[in-house]
């Protein structure tokens, strides 16, 4: 099980720079992507003969039918964003179902996406009206509700960061909660087995593992899909004043 109190751990430090275990899970999501995207596109044909080129082609219209339908054709150019930030949440997720701890359990992770996406609606807002126009945009419709929209603005992507972060963790701790009541229940009716350092309890085998599909597979891609449609509806509403 992950240690789910703590945090990530500290895997190792180079020149006074610890790297974590989130960091480390990151680049080895990265390379893994680079390898998966340079196996699905080789020997590309311009009439696909392979099925790999088939899934890569599908993949690419799902992502391009999303942003079309959600942020219309003139930001299409987000495409590759919207399709990297969602294969990232997605596969940052699944980690855990190989005993690895989940990326988007990390605040810091999910926090820099939405930080991320909050520039990008910054940016259109600005290009639309431009710098003072942008925050003369928090005195409408009246003055004194200057603080409510600017406490609106920030909570955008505190929202959005604590949406992702929240149900990956909070899976980890029902998991692990579960996994220490099974183990005392397994204790209490003798039903736990110890050969060594080799240690078996009846009523950890099964359950446990479901509950992981459901929150790491199940909930960790539905919340990774819901982060990326947030991103595209907020970007795209900010980019209509900019059109």
């Amino acid at each position: 099980m992950n240690d789910i109190g703590n945090g990530p751990k500290v895997v190792f430090e180079i020149g006074g720079l610890q790297f974590t275990e989130t960091v480390v899970m990151g680049w080895l999501i990265i390379v893994a992507v680079l390898i998966l995207c340079l196996w699905l596109t080789h020997g590309m044909k311009k009439v696909p003969e392979k099925k790999r080129q088939v899934v890569a082609e599908m993949f690419v219209k799902f992502v391009n039918g999303m942003v079309k339908e959600t942020m219309g054709p003139n930001l299409i150019r987000y495409a590759p964003y919207i399709a990297t930030l969602l294969v990232y949440a997605v596969l940052g997720a699944l980690i855990s179902l190989i005993g690895l701890r989940s990326m988007t359990a990390d605040i810091n992770v999910t926090a820099t996406w939405a930080v991320m996406t909050f520039i990008l609606i910054t940016y259109h807002k600005i290009r639309a009206n431009g710098v003072p126009g942008y925050f003369k945009s928090f005195a409408k419709p009246v003055a004194f509700i200057f603080p409510l929209n600017i406490i609106s603005e920030i909570a955008t992507p505190a929202s959005m960061a604590f949406r992702l972060f929240g149900n990956v963790a909070g899976g980890m701790v029902i998991t692990g909660l579960l996994y220490g009541a099974l183990g005392s229940l397994s204790s209490a009716l003798g039903l736990s087995f110890e050969m060594g350092s080799f240690g078996f309890s009846v009523f950890q085998v099964g359950i446990p593992a479901v509950l992981s599909v459901y929150f790491d597979l199940f909930s960790g891609c539905i919340q990774a899909y819901i982060f990326s449609m947030l991103t595209m509806v907020y970007v795209g509403s900010a980019a209509e004043t900019d059109d």
